[in-house]
């Protein structure tokens, strides 16, 4: 029997309890290998994002190379990417070595820290969100996708359809740190 190779692109928690970190958590416990790319660095515990560093997209995509030349990788899923620049660099790259994928928008800390700038939302809508498999943005993040202002009882399933016609083939809007899934859309 064949153990899946899921590949995690995302940022390291210095924490532990985010990022790439709980992602290889999460491969192991499903009985998949788990491999990582980082694009940036956290200074982060369970209260605050103190500071962050962006890795080069040249070394991205080294990364990105040594993982697809040996290991490979059945699937994929991005979280926090951080900058427009790393998101680009990230589709491009799976634009021409495609695998199912998993996007979690990771756009803001439960703490409110910032962890996607400003300039790169449009990017990640117009670059990678028609790479996804699955898009699984939680509510904070699914609002801002969106274009409306946060709501505790916004509508899942509008949010979804409007994350949808943004390019999303499927999407999972998620209550946020330890809710259930509460919607799902697919096209």
């Amino acid at each position: 029997m064949t153990v899946p190779r899921c590949l995690t692109i995302a940022t390291s928690d210095s924490g532990g309890g985010a990022g790439i970190q709980a992602d290889l958590k999460a491969f192991a416990r499903l009985g998949c290998h788990g491999s990582s790319v980082l694009v940036a660095l956290t200074a982060q515990n369970s209260v605050a994002v103190t500071a962050v560093h962006e890795l080069p997209p040249e070394f991205v995509r080294a990364q990105l190379d040594a993982v697809f030349d040996d290991i490979g990788a059945d699937a994929a899923k991005t979280g926090m990417l951080f900058s427009a620049t790393l998101i680009e660099t990230v589709a491009d790259y799976l634009a021409a070595h495609p695998v199912p994928l998993v996007v979690d928008p990771v756009m803001v800390a439960a703490s409110g820290a910032r962890l996607l700038q400003e300039d790169a939302v449009s990017v990640l809508v117009e670059r990678l969100l028609p790479l996804a498999t699955v898009v699984t943005p939680n509510l904070h993040e699914a609002c801002a996708l969106a274009g409306v202002p946060y709501a505790e009882d916004a509508d899942r399933r509008r949010l979804a359809e409007a994350i949808h016609a943004l390019g999303a083939r499927a999407v999972v809007v998620t209550g946020g740190h330890g809710s259930e899934a509460v919607d799902w859309l697919y096209d």
